[in-house]
């Protein structure tokens, strides 16, 4: 972790307003996702967000979980070296941000390296889980474990077939948004440039 001294200002407010979005009860529930998704294996982490943050640091279970959610064979990461460099390690966090975007995590929900790294943004990292898992059940193609209900299920498209005759009686009427025009007239009105006349 960096080695930074106490923020002040405008960089305490912002700091202290990035650390209540962090939510303790979806650490838990991300960390008993994780360690079923990935196998009983793996030691829980006490509670809290630097042990969480110490849990995900190196990469290594975050590359597990990522290739857990792939069928054999077609992991996106081949290999998952155990190092204590950090610059290695920074790099397999890299390597999963990499292939959660291909598995179709959006962009704006993905965190930066340094976010768990040097634990700037511990809620980023929590949004970028979310989504993955919110992803994995939605996908719902056999490779997910866990309780459903731990995420949400994401909107899927629903198409629309209309015919013909219901778009042209659609181009005839005048939808509600924009108002009514029965008993509109211009009586009264003067033409623009006119004189008001004031009594």
């Amino acid at each position: 972790m960096a080695n930074r001294g106490p923020s002040y200002g405008l960089s305490r407010e912002v700091q202290e307003k990035i650390e209540q979005k962090y939510d303790p009860d979806l650490e838990q529930r991300l960390v008993d996702w994780i360690i079923a998704q990935c196998g009983g294996n793996l030691e829980k982490p006490q509670p809290g967000k630097q042990n969480f943050q110490k849990w995900l640091m190196d990469g290594t279970i975050l590359c597990r979980l990522i290739n857990s959610l792939y069928p054999r064979g077609k992991e996106p990461i081949k290999k998952i070296p155990e190092t204590q460099m950090a610059f290695k390690q920074m790099e397999k966090i890299s390597q999963f941000l990499q292939a959660a975007e291909a598995y179709g995590v959006t962009t704006t929900d993905v965190f930066q390296t340094v976010d768990l790294w040097e634990g700037k943004d511990m809620a980023a990292v929590q949004r970028t889980l979310m989504a993955l898992g919110s992803l994995a059940v939605t996908k719902d193609d056999g490779q997910y474990r866990g309780d459903r209900d731990w995420f949400h299920r994401k909107a899927q498209g629903y198409r629309r077939e209309f015919t013909e005759e219901q778009l042209r009686q659609g181009q005839s009427l005048i939808g509600l948004q924009m108002g009514s025009n029965r008993g509109a007239s211009q009586s009264g009105m003067t033409g623009y440039g006119m004189h008001r006349q004031i009594m």
